[in-house]
């Protein structure tokens, strides 16, 4: 990523802190139709703040009135354009309590899956190529169920098809990241853990690109297990279904858990290897909630694993040093 695009990131965060800070103050003596004809007009010209001004000035002050409803509507729309996605959660659910049987509620359920699905896609993630297979996926999961609900009580809405197709791409999405945090068990030993998220994601993921991953998390943890009948049959279903698949050569199983990184220079690392550990997806954050739970899992795991089918290397890895116990074996 160049310079040029660092700076542009950084001067369009510093024009939206500015364009959030100025106050509106809006005519006490306007009616209910100024006030709508004013909110329009904001929205026509992408000018959300003012358009949320209005509209929640219109809701407070005509709460019922016969724009009342349709101003909660677009205030729903407002927030989400203007990024305030937790503001406008807040509001689809709040249109949802109060008008369930509203002709237009499916768009209130629309939205609310849509500020889930925009949720893990802040101003960097707009900017710069980062892996969101790698990203929490608690947004994503919520995403999914809000248009699941849209689907299901609303088939035959104009808002159906669009959100079934993010619901494939979510659904894609989220077997990906089990896939990753497969690979994580396979690199940390943690054998049994890595064979039950591969055998999840075959199970219920099936038609996503991720079941061929699933199938290898398979083979390469029963292997590790030495459980050979149970690795021969996945394999042998890994060879059927997806001959192409990155861990078959001519055929043959390859070793299927992620190569580490390669060593950098004093200069990289303070440089471009400094940005890479900025631009992170925090999936690799110990701070994150998604990896506390990771490990908490691993060793959860290993523990329940007997001992006589230990391998050389998991007893090897209980001996660790304090260093490699603090820093979760990321320096090893």
């Amino acid at each position: 990523m160049s310079i040029k695009h660092l700076l542009l990131v950084g001067l369009l965060s510093l024009l939206a802190a500015c364009s959030s800070n100025k106050a509106t103050v809006l005519d006490e003596s306007l009616s209910e139709s100024e006030l709508y004809v004013l909110a329009q007009k904001n929205l026509d010209a992408n000018n959300y703040s003012m358009a949320i001004d209005s509209l929640r000035a219109l809701e407070s002050r005509y709460p019922f009135g016969r724009f009342a409803e349709q101003a909660q509507l677009e205030l729903i729309y407002a927030y989400y354009q203007n990024m305030e996605l937790e503001a406008a959660k807040s509001s689809a659910d709040r249109f949802i309590r109060l008008h369930p049987q509203h002709p237009n509620v499916d768009y209130a359920y629309y939205l609310r899956g849509m500020t889930s699905f925009t949720r893990d896609r802040g101003l960097f993630e707009r900017f710069l190529p980062l892996d969101m297979t790698r990203r929490d996926p608690g947004a994503a999961r919520d995403s999914f169920n809000e248009f699941a609900q849209l689907v299901s009580r609303y088939p035959d809405s104009r808002y159906a098809p669009d959100a079934r197709q993010r619901m494939v791409y979510l659904r894609n999405l989220l077997a990906a990241y089990d896939a990753h945090v497969g690979h994580y068990y396979l690199k940390r030993g943690a054998y049994v853990a890595a064979v039950n998220r591969g055998r999840y994601i075959v199970e219920n993921f099936q038609q996503t690109p991720s079941v061929g991953d699933g199938l290898a998390l398979m083979v390469e943890g029963y292997q590790r297990l030495a459980m050979d009948e149970l690795a021969n049959n996945a394999l042998l279903t890994l060879q059927s279904n997806y001959p192409e698949h990155p861990s078959l050569k001519d055929g043959e199983f390859q070793h299927h858990v992620e190569p580490a990184q390669k060593d950098t220079g004093w200069v990289e690392s303070m440089t471009v290897g400094l940005l890479d550990k900025v631009m992170t997806p925090p999936a690799m954050n110990r701070d994150t909630q998604m990896e506390r739970e990771m490990e908490q899992q691993y060793q959860e795991a290993l523990n329940a694993l007997p001992r006589d089918i230990k391998t050389p290397q998991q007893e090897q890895k209980a001996k660790r040093s304090i260093w490699s116990r603090l820093s979760f074996g990321l320096f090893d």
